[in-house]
């Protein structure tokens, strides 16, 4: 049975908020703490800015949680996950003949940073489809060879949802002595995930899609036994060891992941990102996941009543929070579907020349009939 978290989550204007692979919507909770932020600052400043600390270490412990890192300091505060894959691309000291494996299919974030390193450092950039072989890890491994340092690959692609087999990637990684790097934005706070049970080099995430967070915060991961390893490219007062030593001209890069932030964080969005992570928290991400996988469930044999074609693997195993549809094998057609959609009130996402819908644990079943009853509706 379906809970209601009309709590966190109120109805207004008859929305259907299907894009959470997009961007998601913030609960009261989030909303309250961030409101109440703002009118502090505007009546006492930083007068309890000793409390903004104490919001940004419970942060970093949440997030710690999330994936289950070893210490809260394995956690930097980012901005963004092409921030995180940048601090990354640009950290690792390349050889020439290097070579990366990523897939073609990933979104552009996942993309460009690998390339932009060819002119640079004669590193190269090796794009694989995954969906060339019957298994996209297979077609990932088949681009290995002995130069390739690193593989970089999304835990859920962006646009049909497909969960890659993230155990088998890392075992593969350990195995070849191969550096993993993990895109998490479409996995955090929808599908969990446990770096004890699948060990990564490096995980990213924006808090904007399925953490229900604001855009500008997110978190960036990076195995502590190569952490000083990874050139830095960004300084500032804060990513030194003494941050509170305005004086000194001697000074080191801070032993713990805040190294990888040069500057003042973003307090707004911290105090936002820990409110939506304690509802996660709450709750329980094994079981958001249920309820998720429900939500996909059910849109897959609705899918099928109505007889619209499902692009997205419906596979359990391959299960993420992403489902895409296609009503017709027509491009212009399908986008207007898509354009319908939008002018109804349901958020959803035009990708693959199909409809993406990304609901969340909190989505109702009568809001998924209702965004199914409006396209059919357009079908009519």
């Amino acid at each position: 049975m379906q809970k209601n978290f009309s709590q966190e989550f109120p109805r207004y204007n008859d929305l259907i908020h299907l894009n959470h692979a997009g961007v998601g919507p913030w609960p009261k909770r989030t909303t309250d703490a961030v409101t109440k932020f703002a009118q502090e600052n505007y009546l006492n400043s930083t007068k309890n800015i000793s409390d903004w600390y104490k919001t940004e270490a419970e942060l970093r412990k949440q997030c710690q949680h999330l994936i289950n890192a070893d210490a809260p300091d394995d956690i930097a505060l980012i901005k963004n996950t092409s921030e995180g894959l940048s601090i990354v691309a640009y950290g690792l000291t390349w050889k020439e003949n290097d070579n990366i494996v990523f897939a073609k299919q990933e979104f552009p974030s996942n993309r460009i940073i690998w390339q932009s390193l060819e002119s640079r450092f004669g590193v190269q950039a090796r794009a694989v489809d995954l969906y060339s072989v019957s298994s996209p890890e297979d077609a990932l491994f088949k681009q290995v060879d002995s130069n390739t340092r690193l593989i970089s690959v999304s835990a859920v692609q962006f646009t049909d949802g497909l969960r890659m087999d993230l155990e088998k990637i890392s075992s593969f990684s350990l195995e070849h002595g191969i550096l993993l790097c993990i895109d998490a934005i479409q996995l955090l706070g929808a599908i969990p995930f446990d770096l004890k049970e699948t060990p990564a080099d490096f995980v990213v995430a924006d808090g904007h899609k399925w953490l229900l967070s604001p855009e500008g915060i997110g978190m960036l991961y990076c195995n502590p036994s190569i952490r000083d390893t990874i050139n830095l490219n960004q300084f500032g007062w804060h990513m030194r060891e003494d941050m509170n030593d305005f004086d000194t001209m001697e000074w080191q890069p801070a032993k713990n992941a805040r190294r990888f932030e040069c500057g003042s964080l973003n307090y707004v969005g911290i105090h936002a990102m820990h409110q939506s992570l304690s509802l996660l928290l709450e709750i329980g991400v094994a079981n958001i996941f249920k309820m998720i996988s429900s939500n996909i469930t059910y849109l897959i044999e609705k899918f099928h009543e109505i007889d619209f074609k499902i692009l997205s693997n419906p596979d359990l195993e391959r299960r993420s929070g992403i489902i895409t549809t296609q009503l017709y094998d027509d491009e212009n057609a399908n986008r207007k579907l898509f354009q319908h959609l939008l002018r109804s009130n349901v958020l959803c996402a035009y990708r693959a020349n199909g409809i993406r819908f990304s609901p969340h644990f909190y989505t109702q079943l009568d809001e998924l009939d209702e965004a199914l009853a409006k396209m059919q509706n357009f079908c009519d």
